[in-house]
């Protein structure tokens, strides 16, 4: 939209064209409305959520087929890109940098950063990188933004068709996910739509990932109620177990006998329903109640 345009009305009508554009998306298409605002060539892309979970924010109200956008909606996004391929940030950079419609803060290279810049900024929109190496991954840099500043839209980037990433991401409060082969016109328009409080997920993926978030935190409170269950000193073997110590070694750094050890294996091993002590160790890594 063009700054005379926006100064004649604090309220301006977006009118949706209904010619459709074809996005690659894995084993399927998505078809996208291609939202137009008049004065403007800059597209915005509206994902197949239902209109009562995409306009959420104050600044959009949804009337038939038309969309009011007020001032503060029409305000740049503050954007912070975060991924650690440096070709790839700064291709990102140069792009957006063309569109008048973002306010771009210095990109990260770690997720530690990315958290860290949240948290002193607030930007509106965070791209980050679902595929982060290092000590933090961007699941878990999504779910601390999302924590630190709730009204941070979250979407994450990915070369992978793995939904397992994806259900994570979903559940970690992502808006939504970009896949790094999109046209630039497509992650454009994503987002401004994640600003606006849109879902980045098209229907047929959002019907394959919902149950299996559903799944995920139904498996969760199960686990957390079987380890809820130990006592204090079966948490504290379950984690030198966890270590790699074997019974003579946590019997030495508990001050415990060898066969008290085994009594608190073999209790702990029964109440998480496991055979073996592998098994254990592998049921608290996979459900974070203990770290390797």
């Amino acid at each position: 939209m063009s700054r005379a345009a926006a100064s004649k009305s604090s309220t301006v009508r977006v009118r949706a064209t209904c010619a459709s554009t074809a996005l690659s998306s894995g084993s399927g298409r998505l078809a996208m409305a291609r939202m137009l605002v008049p004065g403007s060539e800059i597209p915005g892309l509206w994902w197949g959520a239902s209109p009562a979970d995409m306009y959420q924010d104050p600044g959009i109200a949804l009337k038939g087929t038309r969309v009011a956008v007020n001032e503060a909606a029409r305000r740049a996004i503050r954007l912070l890109i975060c991924d650690d391929h440096r070709l790839l940030t700064e291709t990102l950079t140069d792009v957006v940098g063309h569109d008048p419609g973002f306010s771009l803060l210095p990109p990260v290279h770690t997720s530690e950063e990315a958290v860290a810049l949240v948290v002193e900024h607030r930007p509106d929109v965070v791209l980050m990188d679902i595929e982060f190496r290092g000590t933090m991954s961007g699941i878990e840099a999504t779910r601390r933004i999302k924590e630190s500043s709730p009204a941070t839209k979250v979407v994450v980037m990915t070369a992978l068709e793995d939904e397992r990433l994806l259900v994570d991401a979903v559940e970690a409060g992502a808006s939504g996910f970009l896949r790094k082969t999109e046209g630039v016109d497509e992650f454009l328009g994503a987002l401004k739509a994640a600003a606006a409080g849109e879902i980045l997920i098209d229907r047929a993926a959002l019907a394959r990932l919902l149950p299996k978030v559903a799944r995920e935190r139904e498996a969760r409170r199960d686990a957390q109620l079987l380890m809820d269950q130990l006592t204090d000193r079966e948490r504290e073997v379950l984690g030198l177990l966890a270590q790699g110590l074997r019974n003579e070694d946590i019997a030495a750094q508990l001050f415990i006998s060898p066969q008290t050890v085994q009594t608190h294996v073999r209790n702990l091993l029964g109440k998480l329903g496991v055979h073996s002590k592998l098994e254990a160790v592998a049921f608290a890594v996979r459900h974070g109640a203990v770290k390797v």
